[in-house]
């Protein structure tokens, strides 16, 4: 059998309904890992982070709580950066299982974040171990840089708390 236009041509085809990339297609970026990927006060945060430890254990990963709400700007901004951001998505997707918890007037999940150390401001995030125990309180402030994000900083704090292999 030999190699023609038509076989290459068919090839191709079959890469792309696959979801094959080929060099003429881009790579589809890594996607964070979420359980909750909205701030929702209708959500029980205790039973999301029951549901979000099943899924770092069997990963292999640490908990990232994302605590914010729809009204807060620098939450949404986090949360597109967090899939925007190459590098910054990869490290989230290797290493982590994000879970959002709202704060808002609706619910303020006091119950749920009475056992978290105090928040100074939003959005703020809480790094687990995969059994649900609390490492380390991250004001997302010392990430910052101008309107946004410092990608240096963000992935040194992604590397400093990802699970030791």
């Amino acid at each position: 059998m030999t190699f023609n236009r038509t076989m290459l041509s068919l090839g191709f085809c079959l890469c792309l309904l696959a979801g094959v990339a080929t060099a003429d297609t881009p790579v589809k970026p890594v996607a964070p890992t979420y359980t909750v990927d909205v701030y929702d006060p209708k959500r029980n945060a205790a039973d999301d982070l029951q549901a979000t430890i099943i899924k770092a254990k069997a990963g292999k990963k640490r908990i990232l709580i994302q605590v914010g709400g729809e009204w807060c700007s620098w939450c949404h901004l986090m949360s597109k950066y967090f899939h925007e951001n190459e590098k910054v998505a990869k490290a989230l997707a290797s290493n982590y299982v994000i879970m959002k918890v709202n704060y808002s007037d609706d619910n303020q999940n006091e119950e749920f974040l009475a056992k978290f150390p105090k928040i100074a401001g939003y959005p703020h995030l809480y790094v687990l171990d995969a059994s649900g125990k609390l490492l380390h309180s991250q004001n997302t402030s010392d990430l910052e840089e101008g309107k946004g994000y410092n990608e240096r900083v963000m992935l040194e704090f992604l590397r400093k708390w990802a699970p030791k292999n």
